[in-house]
């Protein structure tokens, strides 16, 4: 019986070495496939990395991965707010309840209907916080959305980042349907608001 019992150990003990070896062959593939899809992830981030470091053209259309908040914290898809708007008009701002981009912001305000006889929706854009751009969303009776960029992601994609880390060009974009029509920078607040008028106008006979 000794001999017997040797031999079935010994063959128990092959087949478990050889179960052993079997299961890391088919672990390799599993290995190898979670790789190359981490590889891809990182090829991915990477070109979105790049896209978002791409400064709008004429023609171009807003990337639609791009959220802002509004004044009231709600996230908005910069995308589809173009698109369900037709014709869009935004307008940036150095600073909420500063001189300057209070002129601009009362100067929405006041053509805010004609621009909506044309059929555009206007909306305020800086680097501000929602409860600061409540504030002066209230103060002036505003009746349009202010988005808060505080990173100066979409600031800095409509290219109006006045240095890498700080400010902003006082600026206005008109996009239709998503697309990129009219790009105006450095703009006085006088200015943003008539040309932005005119253009809006021409735009809606087209």
């Amino acid at each position: 019986m000794a001999p017997n019992l040797r031999r079935s150990t010994r063959l128990s003990s092959k087949s478990v070495s050889d179960n052993s070896e079997s299961d890391l062959k088919t672990k390799k593939t599993p290995i190898a496939k979670v790789k190359k899809e981490i590889k891809k992830d990182i090829e991915v981030e990477d070109k979105v990395e790049k896209k978002s470091t791409k400064e709008l053209e004429i023609g171009d259309l807003i990337p639609d991965y791009l959220n802002l908040e509004n004044q009231d914290g709600v996230e908005i898809n910069l995308l589809k707010l173009a698109k369900d708007s037709k014709i869009l008009v935004i307008f940036a701002y150095p600073r909420a309840s500063t001189p300057g981009c209070t002129r601009q912001a009362q100067g929405f305000r006041d053509t805010f209907e004609e621009l909506k006889s044309q059929g555009a929706v206007v909306v305020g854009l800086s680097a501000d916080s929602p409860k600061s751009q409540t504030t002066f969303k209230l103060k002036q009776n505003l009746q349009y959305d202010l988005l808060c960029d505080p990173k100066r992601e979409f600031i800095g994609i409509l290219g109006a980042k006045k240095t890498p880390s700080s400010g902003i060009i006082r600026s206005h974009w008109i996009f239709v349907d998503g697309e990129l029509k009219i790009k105006d920078l450095k703009v006085s607040p006088e200015q943003s608001v008539s040309k932005a008028n005119d253009e809006v106008k021409e735009l809606a006979k087209k």
